[in-house]
């Protein structure tokens, strides 16, 4: 399965992205103070030792409960093989389930684990999660009742990328049912700096001993480098959470601003809580054929718009969109009526 994903691309970096649901608020300014002050010369210490205790002592969980990891895709890989062996050494085939409508690397990285897809979550041993999902941003309504049927074998990995851009609501688990979940946290789209890469997961309080060696196990040597180092430390920082609060508010009104917008041109904004939405009713589409959609946002791209097809997610004849600053959201717009 080749990877889809939003952002640069062989044409470069998009004049106008809302491709890609990082902060449009962004960068963090201590995240960025951190990461020039990052000392490259040096090795990390492959433990990340004292990082993970700040991050630990900033969760409220042992040390041993974190899991630093590469990227998000990276730690998605390594717990689909690890799954996989785990149930190898019980003697017998592991299965995944996803969300029907999720992100391309759940179902990528389990099948080049060799893990088979099941429509019914009880006869998985990895099950995915998404909350704000992505690509609609929306809670996941049946969440609370897949935790809590939960059995000793099954590992469920919350994907958090986007709790930091929920602007309405909460999640719908308290903390004895997050506390059986592997958290995934991916804090780089959160401070408007995708280019750096670093994630850590938090392991359930009664993690599976032998599944948590494995992941352990299978990490490169450094997962870090100096500035994923750098990046989570900030992360874990009362100046970016702050910040974060203040985008929150900006983000919300920027949200009504480009949905009023869509929506006075012909377009249909699906429900988010997030900071982007799904929208369709308003692309050119002559017939049911995917090639008139590539055509379409071809255009786009070179009027310097750059939007996510979402037939990867399940969703064909539909755009995702990042919320983006007024000035982007008319350019989007004079971008849209020239491509009508």
């Amino acid at each position: 399965m080749t990877p889809v994903h939003g952002g640069p691309d062989a044409h470069g970096v998009p004049a106008h992205d809302l491709s890609t649901n990082a902060n449009a608020c962004g960068p963090c300014p201590a995240a960025l103070r951190a990461l020039r002050a990052a000392d490259a010369r040096h090795y990390p210490d492959p433990a990340c030792t004292r990082l993970v205790d700040r991050l630990a002592a900033w969760h409220g969980v042992a040390p041993q409960r974190i899991v630093v990891a590469a990227s998000a895709s990276e730690f998605i890989q390594r717990a689909s093989v690890a799954v996989a062996l785990q149930a190898g050494a019980a003697g017998r085939g592991a299965a995944f389930w996803q969300p029907p409508h999720a992100y391309g690397d759940y179902a990528r990285a389990a099948r080049a684990a060799g893990l088979a897809a099941v429509r019914d979550p009880a006869q998985a041993d990895l099950l995915w999660a998404c909350d704000p999902s992505s690509p609609l941003g929306q809670p996941d309504a049946g969440l609370a009742a897949r935790v809590a049927a939960l059995r000793p074998h099954q590992a469920l990995v919350l994907d958090q990328a986007y709790e930091p851009f929920r602007l309405a609501g909460t999640l719908a688990l308290d903390g004895a049912a997050l506390d059986r979940a592997w958290r995934l946290l991916t804090p780089n789209k959160a401070l408007g700096l995708t280019g750096v890469r670093a994630a850590y997961a938090i392991a359930p309080r009664a993690a599976d001993a032998a599944l948590l060696a494995r992941l352990r196990a299978l990490a490169p040597s450094w997962p870090l480098g100096a500035h994923g180092v750098a990046l989570l430390d900030a992360w874990a920082g009362a100046e970016a959470q702050d910040w974060l609060a203040d985008c929150r508010a900006t983000l919300r009104g920027w949200k009504a601003r480009q949905a009023a917008l869509l929506a006075g041109a012909g377009w249909r904004i699906e429900p988010s809580v997030a900071n982007f939405f799904v929208a369709d009713g308003a692309i050119p589409m002559r017939t049911n054929d995917q090639s008139d959609m590539k055509s379409w946002l071809a255009a786009l791209r070179r009027r310097g718009v750059k939007l996510r097809d979402c037939a990867s997610f399940g969703l064909p004849g539909r755009v995702r969109m990042a919320v983006v600053a007024p000035e982007v959201q008319d350019a989007l717009m004079a971008s849209l009526k020239a491509s009508a």
